[in-house]
């Protein structure tokens, strides 16, 4: 995994009805050049399983594991691995547009920003 532009972070909780738009949306951007980083925040539903599944077919997901800690901790431990350039964090039940990532990245790149931000 070189140059990687962007890493998603996804802190997960018992987000198994959810996380397939999810990892589908993140997994189909048109950028491409993406690491995609779950952490398992001590789901008690089949969210892991159903992660590994994904990283099993799709090499730029990574998955982790901890015991209940909170949604800081999981950001905070997926960010400890992250190795893109830029980082943005997604929630286990949202989705994202297909173009976000490209458009995101390439207005940080062209503003020379250290942050982008757009609206849901």
């Amino acid at each position: 995994m070189n140059d990687i532009k962007v890493s998603i972070v996804i802190p997960i909780c018992n987000v198994e009805r959810y996380l397939k738009e999810c990892l589908d949306s993140v997994i189909n951007q048109t950028l491409k050049d993406i690491e995609i980083i779950c952490v398992d925040d001590g789901s008690t539903d089949h969210t892991w399983d159903l992660t590994q599944r994904y990283a099993e077919i799709d090499r730029r997901i990574r998955v982790y594991q901890q015991k209940h800690g909170g949604v800081s901790t999981a950001r905070n431990l997926g960010l400890s691995y992250a190795a893109g350039k830029y980082v943005l964090f997604v929630d286990g039940d949202d989705w994202l547009n297909l173009e976000m990532l490209r458009v995101l990245a390439e207005e940080a790149e062209k503003s020379r920003a250290d942050m982008v931000v757009c609206s849901a």
